[in-house]
């Protein structure tokens, strides 16, 4: 079984400076259990590895605080004793977020109902205005620390993935014109593509406060290597379909040893044949449309 190697990342770090930042915050209001778990929830929601999710994570736990405070408040005017309360008002929360997006969860807003209906004490309006300024607190720093404090950037991974893709492609040229009648299939291309597109949708809801005309920029180069990329693959997919693959052409040849490739099939093109026609047309634009995909790489 492989190892998994434990790695103390910046999300990490910066989720737990967050947190502390948060809680210090709170302490001049009164530093309660519930005010300290309210912030640090709130702080935890909004480092995420985005803008966009982060500011989906803010929405979420402003529209749970709000909707437990207002459900609590609703309960406790009710002649029900503080556990029918909760039991309602469960149920109710329960089954309402069952109708909203999964992003939504029950578990805030049934805290903060349990909190309302259970201390008979206090004030349920002043205790739910409190709740809110509490998240807000914490959600505040987070959004704040997240994109301040290093941004999270995926352009390495982006550049990763290109430089990967590559490496399958030489290899899929390289099976493909061993000398042999066994075809490489494109596969292993396709689960390239999946990543490429998974960091780019990454990428573009990474919309920094700071240099967003340049990362405009880069998304557009990126979605046209997502877009060559693809092409890419298409002209593969149609290779892998030949029941064996024409004769390499001279200047094919020199073009795919020159990007570091092994080609061990040592047929003369002697005559021009169908198949050797589609081959060569192929393989001329997948080095074609690999340059120019290495080329969009270089220039970030």
């Amino acid at each position: 079984m492989k190892r998994r190697k434990i790695r103390v990342g910046l999300r990490t770090v910066k989720t737990a400076a967050a947190i502390i930042i948060a809680m210090v915050l709170v302490e001049p209001y009164g530093a309660t259990s519930s005010r300290l778990i309210l912030a640090m929830l709130g702080a935890m929601a909004a480092v995420q590895p985005t803008f966009k999710e982060s500011l989906d994570a803010c929405a979420t736990q402003t529209v749970g605080v709000i909707f437990g405070v207002a459900a609590g408040v609703a309960l406790v005017a009710m002649p029900t004793g503080p556990l029918a309360s909760v039991l309602i008002g469960i149920i109710f929360i329960i089954t309402i977020y069952n109708l909203l997006p999964d992003a939504f969860s029950p578990s805030l807003p049934c805290f903060i109902l349990v909190m309302v209906c259970t201390d008979a004490e206090m004030s349920p309006i002043a205790y739910g205005l409190g709740r809110i300024w509490d998240t807000a607190i914490g959600l505040g720093v987070g959004m704040a620390v997240n994109m301040l404090v290093f941004p999270y950037n995926n352009r390495r991974q982006i550049d990763e993935t290109v430089s990967g893709l590559d490496k399958d492609l030489l290899r899929f040229l390289e099976d493909m014109f061993d000398g042999d009648n066994h075809l490489p299939d494109a596969d292993a291309m396709n689960g390239r593509i999946a990543a490429l597109e998974s960091q780019l949708s990454v990428f573009a809801n990474q919309k920094s406060l700071l240099h967003t005309r340049r990362n405009r920029q880069a998304l557009t180069r990126y979605r046209a290597c997502e877009c060559m990329a693809r092409k890419l693959v298409s002209h593969l997919e149609v290779l892998s379909q030949l029941d064996r693959p024409g004769r390499l052409s001279q200047e094919n040849r020199r073009r795919l040893i020159a990007c570091g490739a092994v080609v061990a099939d040592a047929r003369e093109l002697d005559s021009m044949m169908e198949k050797d026609v589609v081959t060569n047309f192929h393989v001329a634009q997948i080095l074609t449309l690999r340059r120019a995909l290495m080329e969009a790489v270089a220039e970030g």
